[in-house]
């Protein structure tokens, strides 16, 4: 039992921490877009690099915060029935979600994106457009790294949610996870 509270922490303490540094590309992004944004429209000038690199970031975000959102319940879902029914009801869709979906397909994408993201790294893939960015195998890698994040919160929430399921709440509490 003591393994599973010592999981939970460490998981949810470093995607907290994890969370929060990636939260900066957000910041970055506005930059960069306000840039491309004020020298495409005041300077009618513009670069392949620069538009480029709004969307690496925003792929950056997408990615890394994924599990950062799952971890703080803010991912979109429609609420209409899950919002009226009792914890350990919820609990037990969350359990059945978690089991039947983000696993097997967090296990999908990392698998099968491996080969993607290392015939990238090999041949040090950059951009197919003139005066784009180099490195595209860095963006790459960041498809299996942020599942891999999101099946390990996933996991993580699994546990809690059997906890609620079981009505075993107390222990969660006892053991300062929320």
């Amino acid at each position: 039992m003591k393994i599973i509270f010592f999981y939970i922490r460490i998981i949810e303490k470093f995607i907290d921490k994890f969370g929060s540094a990636v939260s900066w590309i957000a910041t970055l992004m506005v930059v960069v877009v306000g840039f491309d944004v004020t020298s495409r429209y005041i300077f009618h000038k513009s670069w392949v690099a620069v538009q480029e690199l709004e969307w690496h970031l925003f792929g950056f975000l997408f990615l890394l915060a994924a599990a950062f959102t799952l971890k703080e319940d803010k991912h979109v879902r429609v609420d209409v029935i899950y919002a009226k029914l009792t914890e350990r009801k919820r609990a037990f869709i969350d359990i059945v979600g978690i089991i039947l979906f983000l696993i097997p397909m967090s296990l999908i994408i990392i698998s099968q994106s491996y080969n993607f993201v290392l015939d990238s790294f090999h041949s040090l893939e950059g951009s197919p457009n003139p005066g784009g960015l180099p490195y595209r195998f860095i963006l790459k890698s960041a498809i299996p790294f942020g599942f891999f994040l999101v099946l390990i919160e996933g996991i993580a929430i699994l546990f809690k949610k059997f906890f609620i399921l079981f009505g075993k709440e107390n222990l969660l509490k006892e053991n300062k996870i929320a």
